[in-house]
């Protein structure tokens, strides 16, 4: 298991056990995280599952893709630096400890 913490907009922070190879977005919504609304269901097409990411772990993301970067143009909240999709983010042990901040409003 590889752990995770989401920050939710509310400022709750949910501490989750992620099962490798899942995307942070079905983490996420398997356990109730609030404010990720995941609407295309993980498919990079909709942006409704943006989170900022934080904490040591985040170095060790790899870069987003193209087809990441494009939907990220289409992001509802501030764009920051540290915005990724997190569809796009797969729980792996490299991650562990990972601190995700969702975005204040996906739509």
């Amino acid at each position: 298991m590889v752990g995770v913490v989401f920050i939710e907009p509310a400022g709750g922070e949910v501490e989750l056990d992620a099962t490798e190879g899942w995307s942070l977005m079905q983490v996420a919504t398997s356990q109730g995280v609030e404010g990720i609304d995941a609407e295309c269901g993980g498919s990079c097409a909709c942006a409704t599952c943006h989170c900022y990411v934080e904490g040591e772990a985040a170095a060790a993301l790899p870069p987003p893709s193209e087809a990441e970067l494009a939907m990220l143009e289409h992001v509802v909240a501030e764009r920051r630096p540290s915005s990724r999709l997190s569809c796009q983010i797969k729980a792996a042990p490299t991650i562990d400890g990972l601190i995700l901040r969702v975005a204040e409003t996906q739509s």
